[in-house]
């Protein structure tokens, strides 16, 4: 849901702004800047380090496409407080705040009170009430926010309207419609997506190459192939 939402959101204008944590913040950058999106990674950090460091490939990305801010000077590592007091600069940023998943006591939680606060909107995708990872999250339901049952409550949300949904590509060969079936998670590397599509690595760099030809996919600087 959050590829969904942050995906859909990216391509309708809005900049999705996060965290660049682990798990759901990710998938969020993720997702927008697959979309040809605009993101923003607000960091515990300095703005110049990788946190967590699983995360140094997609800083580098955000870094060039998107932007990365932090009230820490430079090479600052985090601290007990640094994030939490990040969260605020979240909720300060976005109109709308959407938790997809939040336990209690977790970062998530915190960023939504700032928002509620500011007198920002705070909508939460609904999750399995014997979830532990969702009882946060449905408590702000129970209490009030703006439930995402729907990717389009999320676009009504932000005051946007969707995208036309382009028509489907025309293939040349199986090949080609197993590259393009690999993309349906997101951006890969070549070797990720020989593994995805089961093609040697012969055959998948000169489908890709035929597909970047067409405008189909683009390959940036990364090496990572995907979408337009």
């Amino acid at each position: 849901m959050t590829i969904e939402i942050s995906g859909a959101l990216a391509r309708a204008g809005a900049t999705v702004v996060s965290g660049m944590a682990l798990g759901i913040d990710a998938a969020a950058h993720r997702a927008a800047l697959d979309a040809g999106g605009a993101t923003v990674a607000v960091l515990g950090t300095g703005a110049d380090v990788a946190y967590p460091r699983a995360h140094v490939a997609l800083h580098a990305e955000i870094v060039e496409r998107g932007t990365v801010l932090s009230e820490l000077p430079p090479g600052s590592h985090s601290h007990g407080g640094s994030f939490p007091e990040r969260n605020r600069i979240i909720a300060a940023l976005a109109s709308v705040t959407i938790i997809v998943e939040a336990p209690f006591k977790s970062g998530a939680l915190i960023t939504a009170e700032r928002a509620l606060e500011l007198g920002r909107d705070v909508a939460v995708v609904p999750g399995p009430i014997d979830s532990p990872q969702s009882q946060g999250s449905n408590a702000l339901l129970r209490d009030g926010a703006h439930p995402i049952v729907a990717v389009a409550d999320a676009l009504t949300l932000a005051g946007l309207a969707p995208l036309p949904v382009p028509s489907a590509p025309r293939f040349e060969n199986d090949g080609e419609i197993r590259v393009w079936r690999a993309l349906d998670d997101g951006g890969a590397t070549l070797d990720e997506l020989c593994a995805r599509s089961g093609l040697p690595v012969a055959q998948c760099l000169s489908t890709v190459t035929a597909l970047e030809l067409r405008g189909l996919v683009e390959c940036a600087l990364t090496g990572e192939v995907r979408r337009f």
